[in-house]
């Protein structure tokens, strides 16, 4: 396959595992666009935060599912996102939006507006496209030409996550790490689980630049094979 046919990168699996931080170096070294899905249902739930949407009330949030314009930028030197022509990039990954995010993104009517706006950006990606989250190769892309799943143990991931999160308490950051994967993992509307067609890797005891290498690798493979 030359490289100027596009092709869809599917990285799935839960926080901490190094997802965001491998996709924007593979994407940037490939040449291709980048998406990252997690940021797109932040940012749909400080709007709802932010208009005094009840989070803890599904239906109040379905009402409001249609209604903010949110705006994914694809490079992965600087993604950007606005929320009606706001810059939300900070204020997303604040503790208040971080805390009520998998109760936001629960909601089928929520999944179905961002899954939308998922496929048509994947579409529309002329060179090919890094998508991570947690259900891309499941439903958002299931038709990706590689999917991969990045797994490590709720220690490693806990640590790498405390080490973004300065000052934070180790311990309790593993208990919210695996809070979120079983609220995640049992919601009904596409939950977070691995295709049965994924490359897994566990990034446990490897570096990120080891991670994205195997990665990169994984890409250039199924390039060559298309």
């Amino acid at each position: 396959m030359e490289s100027s046919t596009p092709v869809i990168v599917a990285i799935d699996g839960p926080s901490g595992t190094g997802k965001s931080s491998t996709s924007k170096a593979v994407a940037a070294q490939l040449g291709l666009s980048y998406l990252d899905t997690g940021a797109q249902y932040r940012a749909i739930t400080w709007w709802m935060v932010t208009n005094g949407i009840d989070t803890a009330d599904p239906s109040a949030i379905a009402a409001a599912a249609g209604k903010p314009e949110i705006l994914s930028g694809t490079d992965p030197q600087k993604p950007a996102i606005t929320v009606d022509g706001f810059d939300v990039a900070g204020p997303i990954r604040e503790q208040d939006v971080t805390s009520k995010v998998s109760a936001v993104s629960a909601v089928p009517e929520v999944r179905t507006r961002i899954t939308e706006l998922q496929r048509s950006i994947a579409a529309s990606a002329v060179t090919g496209i890094v998508v991570e989250g947690r259900d891309i190769g499941t439903t958002v892309l299931p038709d990706a030409d590689l999917k991969i799943f990045l797994t490590a143990s709720s220690e490693a991931r806990a640590a790498r996550r405390s080490g973004e999160l300065k000052g934070a308490d180790l311990h309790a950051t593993r208990e919210a790490l695996v809070k979120r994967d079983a609220a995640d993992s049992s919601r009904k509307t596409s939950p977070l689980a691995k295709a049965d067609d994924a490359v897994e890797v566990d990034t446990t005891d490897l570096t990120l630049q080891q991670v994205i290498e195997c990665v990169v690798t994984l890409v250039e493979e199924k390039r060559a094979d298309r």
